[in-house]
């Protein structure tokens, strides 16, 4: 995403003009006028920062983070954190660290839409009844001043719950009824809205996974701010080997990446596959790794690849930073720390 700056403001696509206007005796009246436009663009990256333990580290400032962008570094000049309150129980400890996490209220509210895709198959299912099981702890670090939505996947699309702050609510249908029983009707919330532009209607017409993927990126879009997904499943992408998969996920694929990397949504992905590797996963890392969210298995350590996500929900920075002196086409984003150990995970193309 790209803004542009005037004044000490930021607004999206308003470039700072000036109006040069030339007034002299005599001029023709039908002469045109000059404008020179003067456009000072910026960059804007979401990006997560966690330690070595998946904790995410607060009170980092513009010169900790090295941005890349086609290879050229860019000036970061402003690293704003957005993050809520955090649990006094749960998957993040307490601390007296310096840098660790604090309390902080989320402004905007964090948007987090869980999406659990849905097999009965043996090698799948074992491992989405153990996610959904805990998957209390994906909510450990949210609060009510948190909006959350629900979806399922699995011959269509499914629309649960738009987003709500009733944290209770969204627990019952992740743990006991997104498996065993069917959405009920419902209108679009007050305020916030997803289903306000995906519906019902148009879920039950979405066959793949990657269509539902772009309706989702299309829906967040207009809403502000960063938000996260968290998609439980198993995979997507043609079954072959994994050397030549990423060459050829389709253009419904392409579509969804670009809608989801419009609405600033990182996808983080949990795959409940019995497996220490499967073809599918491939679709589910490539997905993370583009969105800049990230992939973990679960079939052998499940609590602590939810505690991983979890901590991710907690907050991410918005990076403000220059744009590069790049050709038009799609560019490599790199973010790295430089004065801190961490793991950075922001999206990784900047379309010019």
């Amino acid at each position: 995403m790209v803004v542009r700056r005037v004044g000490l403001k930021y607004r999206a696509a308003a470039p700072a003009t000036v109006l040069v206007l030339f007034a002299a005796v005599g001029l023709d009246a039908q002469q045109p006028q000059r404008v020179e436009r003067v456009d000072v663009a910026r960059v804007l990256i979401d990006a997560r920062v966690v330690d070595g333990t998946g904790r995410p580290i607060l009170g980092l400032e513009p010169d900790d983070f090295d941005v890349r962008i086609g290879g050229q570094h860019v000036r970061v000049e402003s690293a704003q954190w957005i993050g809520g309150a955090v649990p006094r129980s749960g998957p993040i400890p307490s601390t007296d660290l310096a840098g660790i996490l604090q309390a902080e209220p989320a402004v905007p509210p964090r948007l987090i839409v869980f999406v659990v895709q849905k097999s009965l198959e043996r090698d799948r299912l074992i491992g989405l009844l153990r996610i959904l099981q805990e998957s209390d702890r994906l909510l450990a670090g949210l609060t009510p001043d948190d909006r959350v939505a629900v979806l399922s996947f699995d011959s269509h699309l499914k629309i649960w719950l738009d987003f709500t702050g009733d944290l209770d609510r969204v627990r019952t249908v992740l743990a006991t009824e997104i498996m065993f029983r069917k959405p009920v009707p419902i209108a679009p919330g007050r305020g916030l809205s997803l289903i306000s532009r995906l519906s019902q209607q148009v879920g039950r017409k979405t066959y793949a996974i990657e269509d539902a993927l772009r309706l989702l990126g299309d829906a967040l879009e207009p809403l502000p701010g960063s938000k996260s997904v968290v998609l439980i499943g198993h995979g997507f992408g043609p079954a072959m080997p994994a050397i030549t998969v990423t060459s050829v996920l389709d253009k419904s694929y392409t579509d969804a990446r670009a809608a989801l990397h419009a609405a600033r949504a990182a996808v983080f992905c949990l795959d409940v596959t019995d497996a220490d590797y499967h073809t599918f996963e491939v679709g589910l890392q490539t997905l993370a790794v583009e969105t800049g969210g990230f992939f973990a298995r679960t079939h052998l350590f499940a609590r602590r690849a939810i505690d991983r996500v979890a901590n991710a929900l907690v907050g991410h920075y918005v990076l403000f930073v220059e744009t590069p002196d790049a050709a038009p086409g799609t560019h490599r984003i790199e973010v790295e720390l430089v004065r801190e150990q961490g793991s950075v995970f922001a999206r990784n193309s900047y379309v010019e």
